[in-house]
């Protein structure tokens, strides 16, 4: 970690939103994408939050990774713009989506993913869980169960989407697809190796790591103007 004081480091807002559908996630992240194409001094922020139960697919997304017809569905199905393939939103599973401008970092997109990463492992870490990479995909497993899922949509250097840990959601919508086109492994939730771990301690290891992991200051924001 570096030994830069915090007046040298750069800030990033932090925002506890909730419970929020995913269109209003979306529209905010969109809207604060926009302001900072528009004026790239802005600060960077990290918006926490939970989804209602909603399936998502990205840009290039199969629809045979589904096992439903999705004009049929009484969840919620959006196609967006971040990469990857079919993945499930619900309670009990904490979101983050940074929106960065990783022309103050790193002008990488593997290594924004492996960042990303790094922040999951490190946090599974103070639980004594030994989250890990597989190589040729994107994610971070504990016993070869999923745990966190990542997705990422970056625009002249300025990310969105991001990041899912499950932390103690139902499990059940992940059988209706094959989540992130990945056959072969399960999805499973922090839960399954520390029955009482709740989401508002993950955030709170979430923020210190984020911040520890990027070189940053994190400032608690009460609101973000979107």
């Amino acid at each position: 970690m570096s030994t830069s004081t915090s007046s040298q480091l750069r800030r990033c807002l932090l925002q506890n939103l909730g419970m929020v559908s995913y269109p209003v996630a979306w529209e905010i992240q969109r809207s604060l994408l926009q302001q900072r194409l528009d004026d790239p001094s802005l600060e960077d922020t990290l918006l926490l939050l939970e989804h209602p139960p909603v399936y998502t697919l990205g840009t290039g997304s199969h629809t045979r990774f589904m096992k439903f017809d999705p004009q049929q569905s009484s969840i919620p199905v959006y196609r967006i713009e971040r990469g990857g393939e079919v993945t499930y939103h619900c309670p009990g599973q904490l979101v983050g989506y940074p929106i960065l401008n990783l022309r103050y970092y790193e002008q990488d997109l593997h290594w924004y993913l492996r960042q990303l990463e790094e922040v999951i492992i490190q946090v599974l870490h103070r639980y004594q869980l030994p989250g890990k990479r597989i190589p040729g995909l994107t994610g971070v497993w504990v016993d070869n169960y999923k745990v966190a899922a990542i997705g990422i949509k970056v625009k002249r250097w300025i990310t969105m989407h991001g990041f899912s840990i499950n932390v103690c959601p139902d499990l059940q919508g992940f059988q209706n697809i094959i989540p992130c086109g990945i056959e072969d492994k399960s999805v499973g939730s922090l839960q399954q190796f520390v029955p009482d771990i709740t989401i508002e301690e993950i955030q709170t290891q979430v923020m210190k790591v984020f911040a520890q992991v990027f070189n940053i200051e994190m400032i608690l924001s009460s609101s973000i103007n979107f």
